[in-house]
């Protein structure tokens, strides 16, 4: 069965954390995934700069690379709905909704423009990732009106009410599916740190294991994906932060989604992207079917940086969006410091 991620493009104001999707241009990705192929189903992007997104979340990845629209912000993240197979049988629910996936972000692409000025206003103190996307689209719309001319008010009224039918089916087939899974399944998402049993490799091939974080009195782990326009922007300052973290016994780690199940055109693609931004800390190349890569389909916007402590286990609350917005840097440097103090204190 296949278990829908949602990723939504949100834009932080100020200096508040970002919450806005990110979809490098056209992103529609096929991702190879278990024994069939599983698709990133969105992907969408908003900037602390001007950048491009794609459809809802900034980033809307699925089986091809989607739509591309532009934003203006402080601090975005990519938001994205994405898909990870858990049960093969399941193909006519997964081919249902793949195809309302795909809908929504036709009409992102049909309308590009009304749609990237609408990303660009949104706010993430108003996200719900529980309830219906098209309800949070329309509070951003309506709240934002006078930003729309009487053409892009109305697409945009439209389009959501269409979106709002089809989340109305996506929600129905999601309960479905919820009702055929396993206990086991769902113990092992609730109990387990998805760092346990870690393996992966890095982009020179070497092999990584769980002792990555357990050499370490913080890891910060960063995912990201090569068309999102914000997570590369924010590469140069991760390599800072991980310089300024080694003598304080931290690490800065990133793990690249599109790189999954050692994927060579991607981690070339990733690996010479790191490089022109300067950014020479290690990147990971993880499957798809762990755990930590059934965690990082889960995430619902990109950027997003997490702190591992040495046990494997995760810390405090993600970091959503760029840590290129000054504000964004120091509140992780705060939260970094309290791991390595705690560290401290237990040794």
């Amino acid at each position: 069965m296949k278990a829908k991620k949602v990723l939504i493009t949100l834009l932080a104001l100020g200096t508040a954390l970002s919450f806005t999707a990110c979809n490098g241009g056209t992103t529609e990705k096929e991702t190879a995934k278990t024994e069939s192929a599983k698709t990133e189903s969105s992907k969408t992007e908003t900037t602390n700069t001007e950048t491009t997104e794609a459809d809802k979340t900034e980033t809307v990845k699925a089986d091809t690379e989607n739509t591309e629209t532009e934003n203006t912000g402080s601090d975005t993240a990519q938001i994205t709905y994405e898909e990870t197979d858990t049960d093969p049988s399941d193909n006519t629910s997964d081919s249902e909704l793949d195809n309302l996936y795909q809908q929504e972000n036709q009409l992102f692409a049909d309308h590009k423009d009304a749609w990237d000025k609408a990303f660009g206003l949104m706010s993430k103190s108003s996200a719900d990732s529980s309830g219906n996307y098209a309800d949070f689209l329309s509070d951003t719309v309506e709240s934002n009106k006078d930003s729309f001319t009487d053409e892009q008010y109305q697409t945009l009224t439209d389009d959501i009410e269409t979106i709002r039918k089809i989340e109305e089916q996506i929600a129905e087939l999601e309960k479905k599916n919820a009702e055929t899974d396993t206990s086991e399944t769902k113990t092992a998402s609730d109990d387990s740190s998805p760092f346990n049993n870690f393996s992966g490799k890095d982009f020179d091939g070497n092999s990584v294991d769980e002792s990555l974080f357990s050499k370490n009195a913080v890891t910060v782990v960063n995912f990201w994906f090569t068309g999102c326009k914000p997570c590369v922007a924010e590469l140069s300052k991760l390599n800072e932060l991980n310089d300024a973290i080694k003598s304080m016994g931290g690490e800065v780690v990133g793990i690249n989604t599109e790189t999954f199940d050692g994927n060579e055109d991607a981690i070339k693609e990733a690996a010479s992207i790191l490089e022109s931004q300067g950014a020479k800390y290690r990147n990971l190349s993880i499957d798809s079917d762990s755990d930590a890569g059934k965690y990082a389909s889960s995430i619902m916007a990109f950027p997003t940086t997490i702190l591992v402590d040495r046990n494997g286990n995760i810390v405090g609350d993600p970091m959503l969006g760029g840590i290129d917005n000054q504000d964004n840097y120091d509140t992780l440097m705060k939260q970094i410091q309290s791991v390595i103090d705690a560290d401290s204190t237990e040794k």
